[in-house]
């Protein structure tokens, strides 16, 4: 399969336990695809990581402040655009999504002719491993108020295990953003929704971390109920 014109964006904060070891097994099963990394982490622990590993096709932009991964995954989007990239893969940095899921994601997506493939955690052979019970309870009603909200038929508006095509992302990027944190993936889908993009869901299988914190906290999760709202009012 051929990787070339492809990008991952991977958003990440304090990652250095996890961000090396996540792009060579990347580099091992997809040499050619294109890594780029948007760090917000305020020190540079995890640039400095990334700096050890000296592959080609390999990027890392240090922005140095806590700005959302909303705002992170966006400033990929740009990247990507401008670089003309016809496949965008959104993963996160902390092993959650299996790199080894991408095959599979990525032939469904080319097979299938979508504009935007989910990886969902809440279809009926899809897994989460070890979340906590408090992660896993706001994960499920964010789901569930997203879905009261927008009655749209699928299952995972939040996971940011994504492949996007190029023209989706041009249209994305055209709309104003609305959430700068992980709640941009339900405003994402809402623009591919009202706008007819080819969308589809694939099962996967998702592991909480074994390395680092998670960077989500109560303010992160407030803010992020507000969001969902925001859309709504303006989708």
């Amino acid at each position: 399969m051929n990787y070339k014109n492809t990008i991952i964006i991977i958003p990440v904060y304090n990652e250095e336990l996890n961000i090396r070891n996540l792009i060579i097994n990347l580099k091992k099963n997809y040499k050619d695809i294109f890594i780029l990394v948007i760090d917000d982490s305020k020190n540079y622990l995890t640039v400095n990581e990334f700096k050890k590993i000296n592959y080609s096709r390999t990027k890392i932009i240090h922005r140095g402040k806590k700005k959302g991964r909303g705002s992170a995954v966006r400033e990929g989007m740009k990247y990507a655009v401008k670089k003309r990239f016809s496949s965008i893969i959104e993963m996160d940095g902390d092993f959650s999504h299996d790199p080894n899921e991408i095959k599979k994601m990525y032939k469904k997506f080319g097979t299938n002719g979508l504009d935007l493939l989910i990886g969902s955690r809440y279809l009926k052979k899809s897994k989460i491993i070890n979340w906590p019970k408090n992660r896993i309870i706001f994960s499920f009603c964010a789901n569930i108020l997203a879905k009261f909200l927008f009655k749209y038929s699928y299952s995972d508006y939040t996971n940011g295990y994504r492949i996007y095509k190029y023209k989706l992302i041009k249209k994305i990027l055209s709309k104003k953003q609305i959430s700068t944190g992980f709640l941009y993936l339900t405003e994402t889908l809402s623009i591919a929704i009202k706008y007819k993009f080819k969308i589809g869901e694939y099962p996967t299988t998702f592991r909480d971390r074994t390395k680092g914190t998670s960077s989500v906290n109560l303010i992160n999760i407030l803010k992020s109920l507000m969001d969902i709202i925001k859309i709504k009012i303006k989708s």
